[in-house]
């Protein structure tokens, strides 16, 4: 949950707002794949509930990491526009925000304030989830991992409530 909460602190209320209004959910049965490696996605996802796993070989077989709710999913291939390395699969039910990169790359070209604040967020994102990846490997502090920037706790509890505006629209739709 942390994850999302380093995302959208880096928002502002309109921003959230307008991902809100643009995007939409999807519902995934356990064994689904929402992303499959080597082919190309054009969605940016926020897990809201149930949970999934990153694999290698196109199965469960071979899973790299374990994601739930509040964790965001092709931001790598968003970034990059190059094609996953890894397959994601459903092992519950799950319900995600999806949003697609036209409609994210229209409002980054014409917001300077929203991609300044966008590429922010995912750079806190990215960096949170290389330093538990390095941690995982027995590298780093363990003890440090709860440690969050000043700068950026400012955000963070407005983002505990900007998920939850979220996880409300969606849970109507």
């Amino acid at each position: 949950m942390k994850r999302v909460l380093f995302f959208l602190g880096q928002l502002n209320d309109i921003d959230v707002e307008w991902m809100i209004k643009n995007g939409s959910k999807i519902e995934l049965k356990t064994g689904s794949k929402l992303i499959q490696r080597g082919q190309p996605i054009d969605n940016l996802y926020i897990v809201l509930s149930g949970q999934l796993v990153v694999c290698t070989d196109g199965t469960d077989n071979e899973t790299i990491a374990t994601l739930g709710a509040g964790e965001i999913v092709g931001e790598m291939s968003f970034l990059e526009s190059r094609s996953p390395s890894v397959s994601v699969i459903a092992t519950q039910p799950t319900v995600a925000y999806v949003i697609s990169r036209n409609v994210m790359d229209s409002r980054l070209s014409s917001n300077s304030d929203f991609r300044a604040n966008f590429y922010y967020a995912l750079a806190l994102f990215l960096s949170n989830r290389l330093r538990k990846t390095t941690e995982q490997m027995g590298y780093g502090k363990p003890e440090e991992e709860d440690l969050i920037d000043i700068n950026v706790l400012d955000g963070v509890a407005q983002a505990g409530s900007r998920f939850g505006q979220i996880l409300n629209r969606f849970s109507e739709v």
